[in-house]
């Protein structure tokens, strides 16, 4: 992936769209929720893509990013949350990409014990436990957008990376086709 585009078949959960552009953490519980009421069906080898607002209100921002802000805006998902770290086993999908910096809360809420819980327990999940690719700030407005307007959640998505030998991950340029 870090050479060439990965690309195939892609589904959107626009979670702006059911909690707003407020902070707030996602749960299992309310992701599906929100699958159900938009009849979001994610099959195995699927992207997973998720629009939250998040990069619409950096945009907005004008160069002049408050982080205080930033920390405190749009939904992220609780990695945290036991049920959503093993949907996100059990559903198969391929990627995880967000139009937020993080998908999930960064920092992660507090855990139980920090010498034996991850900062961040959902990269940690994907990464090294399911060697599950993350996409984080995605500009995700524009097909969002056209997704809910036409009531439809899945598309093809192209990616390709910007090649970076020795960095620890890669902008990439993604195209959905409708």
């Amino acid at each position: 992936m870090a050479a060439k585009a990965i690309q195939g078949r892609a589904v959107m959960v626009d979670l702006e769209k059911h909690f707003g552009r407020d902070h707030r953490y996602v749960t299992f519980d309310d992701f599906q929720r929100v699958l159900d009421a938009d009849k979001v069906a994610v099959e195995p080898g699927d992207m997973l893509v998720l629009y939250t607002g998040f990069t619409d209100e950096i945009v907005k921002m004008k160069k002049k990013v408050d982080p205080a802000r930033a920390h405190a805006m749009c939904c992220v998902l609780d990695g945290r949350d036991r049920g959503m770290l093993q949907w996100i086993t059990d559903s198969q999908i391929s990627a995880l990409i967000a139009d937020n910096y993080g998908v999930e809360a960064v920092p992660a809420q507090p855990g139980p014990d920090l010498t034996e819980h991850p900062s961040l327990p959902l990269h940690n999940h994907c990464l090294f436990k399911l060697g599950l690719n993350l996409g984080e700030i995605w500009w995700l407005h524009d097909l969002a957008l056209w997704l809910r307007r036409k009531k439809r959640s899945r598309f093809l998505l192209t990616a390709p990376p910007l090649r970076l030998p020795g960095a620890v991950g890669s902008p990439a340029t993604p195209v959905a086709t409708v």
